[in-house]
């Protein structure tokens, strides 16, 4: 079921990468403790509502462009997965979110307590699954990596219901939260197949504009999108009172009326006028301004991109970086 998913999101890759997202999957599930139940059904429910999994496709994509021909970058795969599953799921629960992957969130289904509880053990499977592959450069960016994760949660957190967040104030944040984990996830296919500390910055780099790209379309998209091509509710972070670019945009450049309405929105955390400010963000041009930073960061990446060997593999990094900015969900 996983891999007709992913062939359905990516069938224009050169590559068998598909094939080998199959061997991650059997890496997770035979790593998550059967004998509990609750983690077990827990952390199935939310793995197997996986739609793109661009994470763990970065890591075996940019392994193998850099000449990699082991087994090693799946378990890093496995392991980043499991790392992005675990931050969902405290997500969810921060943001009291009902829906995640098109269906009820796991939060939902079996409470905050679980959710936190099978997410943090998520988080610990994941390092024991890293210790065992006996490389310290991987520890090293991996501790760096969930410190920054943290950090960018908590300023996330703290930026909640506050209209003062600046455009520099968000691009932090996401950087600290999605720029970090994708920069991480090209630099783990790197380390897997021993590239130089050069050839490691570059995929840093790479990454972490893809990052900034997919979640300025993700931004854009909450605005923009249906509830069935996005697989959760539209204007989410607008109920959660997340002061994301098209919003702010939107109370920059909208009409003082219009201005007033998203203020109190992020404020209160309430979408009393949903559908105007709905409006509002969308002809003040705040989804276009997000989609044009977008774009910038899809095209900074794809300098980064254009100093990798060419091969099937970077063409297939180059579609993912293309579905990132063009993707409808």
């Amino acid at each position: 079921m996983r891999a007709e998913q992913e062939k359905a999101f990516a069938p224009e890759f050169e590559s068998d990468v598909l094939n080998e997202m199959s061997l991650v999957d059997e890496i997770i599930t035979e790593n998550i403790d059967d004998k509990i139940p609750l983690v077990m059904d827990l952390s199935r429910y939310i793995l197997e509502g996986g739609r793109k999994r661009i994470r763990p496709l970065l890591v075996l994509l940019t392994a193998r462009a850099m000449g990699y021909s082991g087994q090693i970058h799946q378990k890093l795969a496995a392991v980043l997965e499991m790392i992005h599953t675990a931050t969902l799921l405290h997500d969810d629960v921060v943001d009291n979110s009902k829906m995640r992957r098109g269906k009820a969130s796991a939060n939902i289904v079996w409470g905050n307590e679980a959710s936190v509880l099978v997410g943090d053990y998520l988080y610990s499977r994941a390092f024991q699954l890293m210790v065992d592959i006996r490389n310290h450069r991987i520890l090293e960016i991996m501790a760096d990596t969930t410190n920054t994760l943290a950090v960018g949660e908590v300023m996330q957190l703290v930026n909640k219901n506050n209209c003062s967040v600046t455009e520099e104030l968000y691009f932090r944040t996401i950087d600290n939260k999605t720029g970090k984990l994708f920069e991480t996830a090209a630099a783990l296919g790197g380390v897997s197949a021993d590239c130089t500390l050069i050839q490691e910055k570059i995929l840093k780099k790479f990454g972490r504009h893809l990052g900034l790209c997919f979640q300025l379309v993700d931004d854009a998209l909450d605005y923009s999108s249906s509830q069935n091509q996005l697989g959760k509710n539209i204007g989410d972070d607008l109920t959660e009172g997340k002061p994301t670019l098209p919003l702010m945009y939107a109370m920059w450049n909208g009409k003082e009326n219009e201005r007033f309405l998203i203020k109190n929105a992020i404020e209160e955390g309430k979408a009393k006028y949903f559908d105007e400010i709905i409006q509002a963000v969308k002809t003040s041009g705040g989804i276009q301004y997000t989609l044009k930073q977008a774009k910038k960061q899809m095209l900074e990446a794809q300098k980064c991109l254009n100093e990798l060997p060419e091969s099937i593999y970077r063409n297939d990094l180059e579609f993912l970086l293309k579905f990132a900015l063009s993707r409808k969900h």
